[in-house]
């Protein structure tokens, strides 16, 4: 059998006890925007996703405390989970269905593909085609009326899709499935469990060991 690596995909929830340990002992580590998971998520962060449009994307990249965040300083990889073509014929939509969501749309790619570039990462951009599956994923659990699904779960699909090798384990920690109302939780959360149910993904029980082999930096697609 083919012995592969531990992806470890933390979100910004809550993590739970004495799982610090086993996140840092992973082969990979993706931590998403200001990477609010360290410290009791532990601190290793090889991959930062990144929400790269709107308001969340214009505070990472002003006034410099996101750029210098130890967490991103480690990082090796940037990646921005939204399609800036995807999000231009969004915006359209928008305008009709949520016209305060005005801004959602503003594209950041730049900014964060310079800054990778500037520091010597390496820099991928998620394709709209993942964002497209995930759409469809979600629509057999009754999403109902959304605007965009997490970039979490964007992440959690890109990783599936294009990352995942033979023999790896991908597992999930401080995933709460709660925060924006315009994200479908309800559904994310049946979607992710559909993952696990088929194998694919995996919830982190802290009282498991996950072997790990060395790790590869992933690079630009």
């Amino acid at each position: 059998m083919t012995v592969g690596r531990t992806v470890m995909i933390v979100g910004n929830g809550p993590v739970q006890e004495g799982a610090a340990a086993v996140i840092d002992a992973a082969d990979l580590v993706i931590r998403f925007n200001d990477c609010r998971s360290c410290g009791a998520g532990g601190d290793k962060t090889d991959i930062v996703a990144v929400c790269n449009t709107g308001r969340p994307a214009l505070a990472m990249l002003g006034g410099g405390a996101w750029k210098t965040n130890a967490a991103v300083r480690q990082a090796s990889s940037i990646w921005c989970v939204r399609d800036a073509e995807k999000f231009q014929t969004l915006r359209q939509q928008l305008a009709v269905t949520h016209p305060d969501l005005d801004d959602l749309c503003d594209d950041y790619t730049d900014g964060f593909r310079t800054f990778a570039k500037a520091t010597g990462r390496a820099f991928h951009t998620v394709p709209a085609s993942t964002h497209e599956r995930v759409d469809a994923g979600l629509k057999q659990f009754d999403a109902g009326a959304y605007v965009v699904p997490s970039s979490g779960l964007i992440a959690i699909a890109e990783v599936l899709e294009h990352w995942r090798q033979p023999g790896d384990r991908v597992v999930l920690a401080g995933f709460g499935h709660a925060g924006w109302q315009w994200h479908p939780f309800a559904a994310e959360k049946n979607l992710v469990e559909d993952y696990v149910c088929q194998g694919r993904l995996e919830r982190l029980d802290p009282s498991i060991a996950y072997s790990h082999v060395n790790p590869y930096i992933l690079t630009e697609r």
